[in-house]
């Protein structure tokens, strides 16, 4: 599988001066990699660019995208909500497939949920919110999931407990990160895509990640590649 951008021009109709000029990366592997960079940069952009998010984005946006044998690219936010005051347990038994099931509940005790199961979305904390909607993700069956904050208000040690497990249950799939948390995004995270203003070229530079599983490595220390992404944003 791979996953690549060439020459990627994105310009929002009205808008004076394109959110993507000229933008080139490849990624050659399954994994997590990151699109890293400061506010407004265009991550958001672009990530819902290569999952087909932007309605009529081919009046606005030039250039190539490849996604290989990829057939299903999905993208999860931190805002996104779930309607109605049913109980989260019958709205994940409702979209989940019967196949993952039981993944689904490995999902919910990993993701430390299980108090959240009767209970309506609306009555959960922001970080808890966050995690079903994750959950809701992850039993699906794709092959490339853009986490867009997906892991915003919920607490350091459950969030590396949690990318830990994702690293692990998906190990065949493309998972793109978006997080302002350098550390973590230098830590975890194998090719990390850093957005720069677009009045700079080239608009990204791709660093290396430590790409962490849990175990001891003789790896550089992440401040190193947090120096590195500093200065490449």
């Amino acid at each position: 599988m791979l996953l690549s951008c060439h020459n990627l021009t994105l310009k929002y109709p009205h808008n004076s001066r394109p959110v993507l000029d000229n933008l080139s990366f490849k990624i050659t592997k399954p994994g997590l990699h990151a699109l890293f960079g400061h506010s407004g940069a265009g991550k958001t952009s672009l990530a819902r660019l290569i999952t087909g998010e932007l309605p009529d984005s081919d009046k606005f946006s030039s250039g190539e995208i490849k996604i290989g044998n990829m057939k299903t690219l999905l993208y999860s936010y931190n805002t996104e909500r779930l309607p109605g005051w049913s109980a989260i347990s019958h709205h994940l038994d409702k979209i989940t497939p019967a196949s993952r099931k039981t993944q689904k509940d490995d999902l919910i005790t990993l993701f430390g949920l299980e108090t959240c199961m009767d209970q309506p979305f609306n009555r959960l904390s922001l970080g808890q919110k966050n995690r079903i909607n994750l959950v809701r993700y992850l039993v699906q069956d794709f092959d490339l999931l853009v986490m867009d904050e997906s892991l915003a208000n919920v607490d350091e040690r459950t969030r590396e407990k949690i990318i830990l497990n994702i690293k692990t249950l998906y190990p065949d799939r493309f998972l793109l990160y978006i997080s302002h948390n350098l550390l973590e995004v230098a830590k975890f995270c194998d090719q990390i895509i850093v957005l720069r203003a677009v009045t700079r070229q080239p608009q990204c530079i791709v660093v290396r990640g430590q790409d962490h599983r849990g175990r001891q490595s003789a790896a550089q220390p992440p401040e190193r590649t947090m120096l590195e992404l500093m200065n490449a944003a």
